[in-house]
């Protein structure tokens, strides 16, 4: 546990250290939350605010997550994931390093996020609400990272990530209910925003919002998020120096 903190601590300081990605992280999700639910003429509700906050609080998640890959491609690079696999450290530790320091990555910047929607007008969300909501941005923020510091192992060049990385963001998250409910989608985009783990997060966080404990969404995550750590083990178990 010793080594996951320090591995944790370790891309944290970077990561505030290196003040415009920390500011990028913040601004662009706020960004999107202001010009996406206030300015955007939509009909089908009337309080887009509120239905748009869960899905651009899980596209935050989604961005700190597939930085996380980078953060190793990174390690590679400079010559310190070597190094790491070299300590007598567990190897697990830096997978599990990795997805702490994304999922705090994520919380804090939906914590802002949550806070700029309520000045927004947003309805507050009670205790219950923040925690299954925290709940859910968790497990899916261990998904996702679990399945890019995977992809970064595969794939050593910063350029190739990226390419992969813009090439899986924005189909994921359009192709999700974030933007629009299953209702007023066109009839190919349903089946798609139906699997897309995107829409397993939104929609349970949505279900929050009703008071509801979103149990079948929770339960798709957790057996997911299972499944990806399993074979992220087994793949840096298998890495060689």
């Amino acid at each position: 546990m010793n080594a996951i903190l320090v591995y944790c601590r370790r891309d944290l300081i970077r990561w505030i250290r290196g003040r415009w990605g920390f500011i990028s992280a913040l601004v662009t999700p706020a960004a999107w939350l202001i010009f996406v639910g206030l300015a955007l003429p939509i009909r089908f509700t009337d309080d887009y605010i509120d239905f748009v906050t869960p899905g651009i609080l899980v596209m935050s998640t989604l961005t700190a997550s597939l930085q996380g890959g980078g953060l190793l491609i990174l390690d590679r690079m400079l010559g310190f994931f070597t190094k790491f696999l070299a300590l007598p450290a567990p190897r697990e530790s830096i997978l599990f390093g990795k997805i702490l320091v994304i999922m705090i990555r994520g919380l804090i910047q939906s914590t802002i996020i949550l806070i700029l929607a309520f000045l927004l007008g947003a309805t507050l969300y009670n205790p219950y609400q923040l925690f299954i909501t925290y709940l859910i941005l968790i497990i899916f923020g261990a998904l996702l990272s679990s399945f890019t510091t995977t992809l970064a192992i595969y794939i050593g060049d910063h350029d190739s990530y990226a390419a992969v990385n813009a090439m899986i963001s924005m189909p994921l998250f359009f192709t999700s209910t974030a933007m629009m409910p299953y209702s007023v989608m066109p009839e190919w985009m349903r089946i798609p925003a139906a699997v897309n783990p995107l829409s397993f997060a939104i929609d349970g966080i949505r279900i929050v919002q009703e008071g509801i404990f979103p149990l079948v969404q929770i339960g798709l995550l957790s057996g997911m998020c299972l499944l990806l750590m399993l074979i992220s083990v087994r793949a840096f178990r298998r890495v060689k120096l």
